[in-house]
């Protein structure tokens, strides 16, 4: 059964997206702040405009109004005057004032048909009334409207009491004005000056408060959709963000403890955000911290198995010199323990070798490293410095900077060093060893072959595993420790390459190593 570290499928249905998966982090982010200011800004920019357009259209009516009926009382006798203004107050229940020329009242409607409307105290009103005035002075707040003054009756009911009549009478045309009652509903006025007189109208609207305040509940519905809209908009970037994050925390947390071996972690491969890739770069990163965990636990039990031998071998012949007289004898077992000191001291720099080749490859900085004058060096150094028998060694160097690869060179030759060195002692007397270098589409392909008995096909994985043991039969032992080609292929692997053997199918017998590196781009 496959890991859940290796699924990539591993992803429960309360995690997968639809087309939002689409979207990156931040503009689904960006999306719901933006919509619900957006929103709250329409609403309360609708109702300050239609509550402005409302009160404008109503202090024009006033005007309208006070303006007919003083056209109506230029055709009407002076003596009929109270009784058109009485009517006309009785109409539209409103309040008609006539001041003459010296600023004097000489007509109230309510004096004639009594109050036509009635200005509210607050104080003998219900909470809610209270409630809806505290909600009219916060709308008032936060549009930054200009306070109205409080609509008050002048003591002495004069001329000079009310300004919009005073500039009605030096202007020659309709004013209006619009003040508070008590209980913050509108009184609008309206003066004109008619026959060297000036007629007022005043009026108290409370119907523009109830439709103010019918439209604001209208918009309180709206904004409690808007609270919902937010509501689900913030439980879906808690399942698209809180939720996968928390999942990848909590698995993280148990690949820290290390206390169970096999770590789900969920993949994501639906999604193309930074949480999907978030998951996988984790579910990557715990994969590649076992597998270098179980690499470091079979490495660590095969030092301590190839350990053993030489140091078990040592002791015997240590404690075969305390007790042994015969000079002859005495000499051997002394050349035994000589050659354990050596293959002690080659398998030991063999297992540091190893143990630092990934890490020193992922700290590496790669530089462009052209293969062919790297491996005519390397060829060039067997040829006068190396322990070869009669084996020889071919190079067929290719063009200059065509075989270029991003690496580090001394790494790249301890690879081919190692994959030359294997070659060299699987050689028969006399044998060949062929290396080529070419670049083949995106890769450089490296070909080492030689004319040894080749590698069967059951163990040609096995190879490139840590101390393995098989050897040539004339070699003698502990002359290679079994790490050469593990490190190599750790290289190889290093460097995003591959490497693998196969036959050689230009003879009749011979191994052929192939080493695929990325080729560097063309400067």
């Amino acid at each position: 059964m496959a890991s859940d570290i290796d699924s990539t499928s591993n992803e429960d249905p309360d995690l997968q997206l639809s087309w939002s998966g689409q979207w990156t982090l931040g503009y689904r982010i960006l999306a719901v702040n933006l919509l619900t200011i957006f929103l709250l800004a329409a609403s309360v920019l609708y109702l300050d405009v239609f509550r402005n357009r409302l009160s404008k259209e109503r202090s024009r009516q006033a005007r309208v109004e006070v303006t007919t009926t003083a056209q109506a009382l230029a055709y009407t006798p002076q003596d009929k005057w109270p009784a058109l203004l009485a009517s006309v107050s009785k109409t539209g229940e409103t309040r008609m004032r006539l001041y003459d020329s010296g600023g004097r009242m000489v007509i109230d409607s309510w004096r004639l048909t009594g109050p036509t409307y009635e200005l509210k105290d607050p104080n003998t009103q219900k909470w809610t009334k209270d409630f809806a005035r505290a909600l009219d002075r916060g709308f008032n707040a936060l549009v930054g409207a200009k306070p109205l003054d409080d609509y008050i009756d002048p003591s002495i009911d004069r001329l000079q009491a009310w300004p919009e009549a005073r500039q009605a009478a030096t202007r020659g045309k309709a004013v209006s004005a619009v003040r508070n009652a008590p209980d913050m509903t509108p009184v609008l006025s309206a003066a004109v000056p008619v026959a060297g007189n000036v007629l007022l109208l005043t009026d108290n609207d409370r119907a523009f408060t109830k439709t103010i305040r019918r439209q604001r509940a209208a918009l309180a519905v709206t904004m409690a959709a808007l609270v919902t809209l937010s509501v689900l908009l913030s439980l879906f970037l808690a399942k698209t963000i809180v939720r996968p994050l928390r999942r990848l925390a909590m698995a993280a947390h148990r690949v820290r403890l290390g206390r169970s071996r096999e770590v789900r972690v969920p993949r994501l491969p639906t999604r193309t955000d930074e949480i999907g890739l978030l998951a996988r770069a984790v579910s990557d990163m715990s994969q590649s911290l076992r597998q270098r965990i179980d690499n470091i636990e079979a490495f660590a039990a095969d030092v301590t198995h190839e350990l053993k031998n030489p140091l078990a071998s040592l002791r015997s012949a240590m404690e075969g010199l305390e007790r042994v007289d015969d000079p002859d004898l005495r000499a051997k077992l002394i050349g035994i323990a000589s050659a354990d000191v050596i293959r002690l001291d080659r398998l030991i720099n063999d297992i540091s070798e190893a143990a630092r080749t990934d890490a020193e490859l992922a700290r590496a900085e790669f530089e462009r490293v052209d293969l062919g004058p790297l491996i005519e060096q390397l060829v060039s150094s067997w040829e006068t410095r190396r322990e070869k028998g009669d084996a020889r060694i071919a190079f067929a160097r290719p063009r200059k900077a065509t075989a270029v690869v991003m690496g580090k060179p001394d790494r790249l030759v301890r690879a081919i060093n190692n994959i030359i060195d294997n070659a060299v002692s699987f050689s028969p007397p006399g044998g060949l060893v062929e290396v080529a270098v070419a670049r083949v589409g995106d890769e450089v392909r490296i070909r080492i072959d030689d004319e040894g008995p080749g590698v069967p096909p059951e163990a040609r994985e096995a190879i490139f595993n840590r101390f393995h043991s098989v050897r040539p039969d004339n070699e003698s032992f502990g002359r290679h420790s079994g790490l050469g080609l593990a490190i190599a292929e750790a290289i190889v692997k290093g460097h995003d390459g591959e490497i693998d053997v196969q036959d050689r199918d230009d003879a009749p017998s011979g191994a052929r190593f192939i080493l695929r590196l990325p080729a560097a781009d063309r400067p």
